[in-house]
């Protein structure tokens, strides 16, 4: 049935304006468009986001939304430099990944304006 569906992952977001300004401003994202109550980013890379105004807030608990990205060490300096603390100390090496996507990953944690918790990811060939 969903065999050939798209996924797209969809973010809550107390302050859609916060929002927007901290991934314009902190991780240089510009929205696709824009509706009512939501925003919807389609990264250069590929994959589709969108936040949406939400008066929960996210769990925190686990990673809700991650970035690969070729180089984990430079993407973890510009985030503290504007200012983002990550979750961990450090990047951590995560052991294994799925077979056609190397042998590993190079990690680091942090959360939105919003709470919620992003990954971001250097794959370990």
């Amino acid at each position: 049935m969903l065999a050939n569906a798209r996924s797209a992952t969809r973010l809550p977001a107390q302050d859609l304006d916060r929002a927007r300004a901290f991934y314009a401003d902190t991780l240089g994202l510009q929205p696709t468009e824009e509706r009512p109550g939501g925003i919807l980013y389609r990264p250069a890379g590929g994959g589709e986001f969108a936040l949406f105004a939400s008066a929960g807030a996210p769990s925190g608990t686990h990673t809700q939304m991650a970035f690969e990205v070729d180089d984990v060490e430079a993407v973890a300096a510009e985030l503290q430099r504007r200012g983002v603390a990550l979750e961990v100390d450090g990047i951590t090496d995560v052991e294994g990944n799925y077979p056609s996507k190397g042998s590993g990953e190079r990690a680091i944690w942090f959360r939105d304006s919003e709470g919620n918790l992003l990954g971001v990811g250097e794959i370990v060939p």
